[in-house]
Order: C-alpha cells, then sequence, then structure tokens
C-alpha cells in the first residue's frame, strides 16, 4: 500500500495537473491563515498578501479546467477544439489580478491618510509562511510556464506573491525597529504596480492571440520573400496567418503559379507546406493555386 501511495504521488509531482493541484491547495491554506493574521495584525499588506494568494488559487482553478477543455477533441461544433481555452484563462487571470490591485491601491491611499497601529512579530511570521508557500508553488509551475502562456499566467501570481511576502516582511522589521506604519500601503503600492505591470503582459497577449494576430516571432514579409523564392511561384497574396492557441500557428494564402497540371501543383503545394514549417514552425496551411485570376494581389487582401 505505501509504495501505491508513493507511486500515485510521484506521479502526480510529474503531471502538470498534479503540479497545480498541489501548488492551488497550498495558495488556499496561506490564504486562510494570512487573512486571519492581517485582521490580528492590522496589516494591510498582509491582506493583500492573502487576497492575492486567493486569486492565485482561483487561477489555478481556471488553468486546470482549460488544460481539460484543450485535451477535447476536434467537432462538427468546434473544428479547431478548444485550444484557445488556455489563451482565454490567462486573460481572465491576468484581468482578476489587475482588478484586485485596483481595490487595493485604494485601499492603501486611504491608509496614507488614516495610519494603523500594526503588530510587526505576527506580521513577519505569518508572511514567512506565506513566503514559504509561494516558493514551493513557484518551483512546482516553473517548468510548465516555460511553454503556456495559461500556466505563465498562474506562475507569475506565484512569483509575485513570493515578492509580496518578502517585502512584507521587510515591512514588518521596519515598523517593529522605525514605526514606520506608513511603509504598510507604501508597500501595497510598490507590489501592486510590480504585479499589474506583469498581469498586463500577459493580458496583451492573450488579447493579441484571441484577436487572431499575427504570431509576433513570425514577420509576414519574410514568409513571402521565402515563398516567391520557389521557381514556380510568381507570388503569394491575400495571405492570412493566426494563432489558434500557443504555439499552433495556421496559414491560408493564394499563390500565383504558371499553368500546370494538378498533379504538378500538389508536388508545389508539398514544397511550400515543408518549408513554411521548417523556417516558421507553420504546422497548418492552407493554399489556393491560381494562374492571375485575382484583381487584387496584395499581399494582405483589404475586405470591403
Amino acid at each position: 500500500m505505501s509504495h501505491a501511495h508513493f507511486h500515485n504521488k510521484q506521479k502526480s509531482l510529474n503531471s502538470t495537473a498534479g503540479r497545480l493541484f498541489i501548488t492551488m491547495t497550498l495558495n488556499f491554506i496561506i490564504t486562510i491563515v494570512q487573512i486571519i493574521g492581517g485582521i490580528f495584525t492590522n496589516s494591510l499588506a498582509l491582506i493583500s498578501d492573502a487576497l492575492h494568494n486567493f486569486s492565485d488559487g482561483i487561477s489555478i482553478i481556471i488553468s486546470y479546467i482549460a488544460i481539460l477543455l484543450k485535451k477535447k477533441e476536434n467537432s462538427t461544433k468546434h473544428t479547431f477544439g478548444l485550444k484557445r481555452a488556455e489563451i482565454l484563462a490567462a486573460f481572465i487571470n491576468a484581468s482578476v489580478l489587475i482588478g484586485v490591485y485596483i481595490f487595493l491601491f485604494y485601499q492603501a491611499v486611504i491608509r496614507f491618510f488614516n495610519p494603523a497601529e500594526i503588530e510587526p512579530l505576527m506580521m513577519s511570521v505569518i508572511a514567512l509562511i506565506g513566503l514559504v508557500g509561494n516558493i514551493i508553488g513557484t518551483i512546482l509551475l516553473k517548468r510548465d510556464s516555460e511553454s503556456s502562456m495559461n500556466i505563465r499566467s498562474s506562475y507569475v501570481h506565484l512569483l509575485s506573491d513570493s515578492i509580496s511576502s518578502v517585502s512584507v516582511i521587510l515591512g514588518a522589521i521596519a515598523i517593529g525597529y522605525l514605526k514606520w506604519n506608513w511603509i504598510d500601503p507604501a508597500l501595497t503600492l510598490l507590489i501592486g504596480l510590480y504585479i499589474v505591470k506583469e498581469s498586463y503582459d500577459i493580458l496583451s497577449d492573450a488579447v493579441h492571440v484571441l484577436m487572431e494576430g499575427t504570431p509576433p516571432q513570425i514577420n509576414v514579409e519574410d514568409i513571402k520573400l521565402t515563398v516567391e523564392e520557389i521557381e514556380e511561384v510568381e507570388d503569394i497574396h491575400h495571405l492570412h496567418i493566426w494563432m489558434v492557441g500557443e504555439n499552433d500557428f495556421h496559414l491560408e494564402a493564394h499563390v500565383n503559379v504558371n499553368d500546370m497540371k494538378v498533379s504538378e501543383s500538389d508536388n508545389l503545394r508539398f514544397k511550400i507546406e515543408k518549408l513554411l514549417e521548417e523556417k516558421f514552425h507553420i504546422h497548418h496551411v492552407t493554399l489556393q493555386f491560381e494562374c492571375r485570376q485575382c484583381l487584387n494581389s496584395g499581399l494582405i487582401h483589404q475586405h470591403p
């Protein structure tokens, strides 16, 4: 029994879902401890850290649901599948975090004008508990964050929470020795500025994908030059390129060619697809071959 239990635990640590579950559990435990501690110590910074931890837990739940949806097979109702669920999750997580900190900015400004007495020792101990939990969660999600915008949004939550906990500990020390109670709301503002900046970057990337923007790492003009170097190609035009999900690039275009047999055009199509995959990592290509059919042969077609 002990061997089976260890095997299951090991399996959970080696899967994205398992790491998300462990991190989520840690965050909800830390949230409860910090809210209680924040009330007893009268620390806004500690309560802001608790709310941030709570939003981390929610973001991880959203990330996990998005992973399950992404795995669903394509269907007649969703011919691309539900790959964009992860992008939508990243959008939601980043938006929520920005919203939380707008509220905390307001509370911090009020505290500047109405400073409160704070119990620094308990504040630092509770912040230390939060720091340990956040560091564990950050380590667990680091690997997955490098390949997924969805997981990266949760990872940024945890990373910023670790920074927040360190700041709260330093703030508690300053309050204890220097009696600078204004440091508590000041920390809330400084931490918030960093977190909003990081969240905005993720939000911007998610919106770009949802608005079917061109993958940032791909230059459309480079695609044109590459394809038009092929001897049989006169030009490529009416080009559309977009991301269904992260690293899932799709391209469709019209290609002007000299008059040729269907079998010859099939060989040409294979050559173009292979070139686009090797050089630009575009795996889904749809090409329409033409022999000077389009009146408007601009690279990007402007629909009326």
